[in-house]
């Protein structure tokens, strides 16, 4: 699977791509730059469905990655499992912004789709 580095060495990364995934799935969207949005799309749609697959090796995968934070694997296998059973995919849309002011970097919004 080819991936994006975002300019940080890999501990880095790692923390912040579950990070920004945990404040998608609490926040329902966040406000970042458009290639993290794009980055990290991918593993919060992982997470989703790990949650419709609802096994013990996928909670253990979910908890493994979202940094042991059993509020956030509860919610994603308790109310977004429900909530997107019936959906294929693509539970999270990219909608694109203006420039960042002062770097003019591309900002977009990352939320789940209803």
């Amino acid at each position: 699977m080819a991936y994006r580095k975002l300019g940080v060495d890999t501990k880095h990364r790692r923390s912040m791509l579950a990070n920004l995934t945990k404040e998608v799935i609490m926040n329902g969207k966040i406000t970042t730059t458009e290639t993290r949005a794009k980055e990290v799309r991918k593993f919060v749609d992982k997470m989703i469905t790990y949650g419709k697959n609802g096994d013990l090796v996928s909670r253990r995968k979910a908890l493994a990655f979202l940094q042991n934070d059993t509020e956030v694997v509860k919610k994603v296998f308790d109310e977004l499992a429900v909530k997107y059973a019936t959906r294929n995919g693509g539970y999270t849309k990219v909608l694109k912004l203006d420039e960042r002011r002062g770097d003019n970097a591309l900002m977009a919004v990352l939320s789940l789709v209803d």
